[in-house]
């Protein structure tokens, strides 16, 4: 079995979160190392799922309130303003492979952020 990813964690309250918002299905905290003024993590409690397209296919209405809750976030946050980036693959930035969605606003310019995350 592997081991746990840092996300089943802080799901599993082993690691503290400074948690924004909770459902019985997915879990919204602050990045510990934000790229932009507003910079949370959206992260369905299970495990299933690697990437989003692995999400989308198996589970579409998962999907969908994960991009949801993305979007109450950013507009109790950002005025609804922001960027919703799923890194999917090493090669694109993925450092977790647990899908999670970023939430990113407040003050972004085009063609910023395209390397960090």
């Amino acid at each position: 079995m592997a081991e746990p990813t840092v996300f089943e964690r802080i799901v599993a309250r082993e690691i503290p979160a400074d948690i924004v918002y909770e459902d019985d299905r997915v879990i919204a905290f602050t990045d510990v190392a934000p790229k932009a003024p507003v910079h949370l993590l959206v992260v369905p409690k299970t495990a299933a799922y690697r990437n989003v397209g692995e999400l989308a296919g198996a589970d579409p209405q998962l999907l969908a309130h994960i991009v949801d809750v993305a979007q109450k976030l950013a507009d109790e946050r950002t005025g609804g303003d922001h960027r919703l980036i799923f890194n999917t693959g090493e090669d694109a930035g993925q450092t977790v492979f647990h899908v999670h969605a970023h939430v990113l606003g407040t003050g972004l310019q085009e063609g910023s952020l395209g390397n960090e995350l």
